[in-house]
């Protein structure tokens, strides 16, 4: 297939592009480095150094005739969409819609999007959230992936185009950025490499839906040739099913660092969701996937990965 990536230097777009690559399939990649990486770009795939929120989008995607789009590009960080909710939407919807738009006029077959699991559903009170769970989006962030779920329902019902939707749970793994407002792994994984303690936010006690980068990118590889029927948008889950308190991921980790570093408490995070765990059942059902890497190995990886970029010699020494 011609497969175009946007977002596809970053932590998770650039791990697919490589899947998709070693699958054999022609891959073009669409990201302005806002947030993602030159680094990370696999020289096998075609760069465009594009914003998603520009008319160049089209240009590419008339140039390219890709059959999926797998639509990564995003602002994705929910403190700055608090801060900023026009310059979320402008990226997370806008540009979404000039990809869609794009897509449905130079006859791309079907869209992949990559949205929320954690922050669409708001908090999950008890049990597991499916995707039938009520959606409570609480921040611009999660309003922005939800509105574009609807727009995909649209863009499927009106024009055909085959829309499928992976709401992730709490992705972490190998090139995820440590700075800034990052996923906790990276960011406490930062801290033991900087010899600084790291601060929990809370008693720390709220629990999430950590999911390895790997098998994110296996949901991907799958979602290339689902058969999707009905004028809705196929939606699944990508998660572990399984709640991971924050004070049991941190002693997860320095047991496998080695660390003695004892992490201290912060007040918490306004509007923090105390309980966050998706139902990854529809996934396995319908699209033939299940997490394969469990919490402690997918963490030793990740440890592994930053511990040896620390260890490299830094240019110029």
């Amino acid at each position: 297939m011609r497969i175009l990536v946007t977002g596809g230097a970053g932590f998770i777009g650039s791990n697919i592009v490589d899947a998709y690559i070693e699958a054999g399939h022609h891959v073009i990649v669409v990201d302005d480095l806002s947030s993602g990486s030159r680094a990370n770009l696999n020289l096998a795939a075609h760069w465009s150094h594009v914003d998603v929120r520009s008319d160049e989008i089209e240009r590419v995607i008339e140039a390219e005739r890709p059959d999926v789009v797998n639509h990564h590009a995003a602002q994705i960080s929910v403190r700055r969409s608090v801060e900023a909710p026009v310059v979320d939407a402008s990226v997370n919807v806008v540009g979404s819609l000039h990809v869609l738009e794009a897509a449905r006029k130079h006859g791309v077959r079907r869209v992949i999007f990559a949205s929320t699991g954690g922050a669409i559903y708001g908090e999950v009170d008890h049990g597991l959230a499916d995707e039938l769970h009520p959606c409570k989006p609480l921040s611009p962030y999660a309003v922005a992936k939800f509105s574009v779920e609807r727009y995909l329902d649209y863009y499927r019902a009106t024009y055909g185009l085959e829309t499928l939707v992976l709401r992730y749970a709490n992705v972490y793994g190998p090139r995820q950025d440590p700075h800034g407002e990052a996923g906790v792994v990276a960011i406490f994984i930062k801290r033991i490499l900087a010899g600084i303690a790291p601060s929990i936010f809370g008693d720390g006690e709220q629990t999430r839906d950590f999911v390895y980068v790997e098998d994110v990118v296996r949901a991907n590889v799958a979602a290339l040739d689902l058969p999707i029927h009905g004028d809705a948008s196929a939606v699944f889950n990508i998660a572990t099913g399984t709640e991971v308190s924050v004070n049991t991921l941190w002693r997860t980790l320095a047991t496998i660092a080695g660390s003695t570093l004892d992490a201290y408490h912060e007040p918490p995070k306004p509007g923090d969701l105390r309980r966050s765990v998706l139902d990854p059942s529809r996934a396995k059902r319908e699209l033939g996937w299940i997490p394969s890497v469990k919490l402690a190995e997918g963490v030793a990886r990740t440890w592994e990965w930053f511990a040896a970029r620390e260890s490299e010699p830094r240019q110029g020494a």
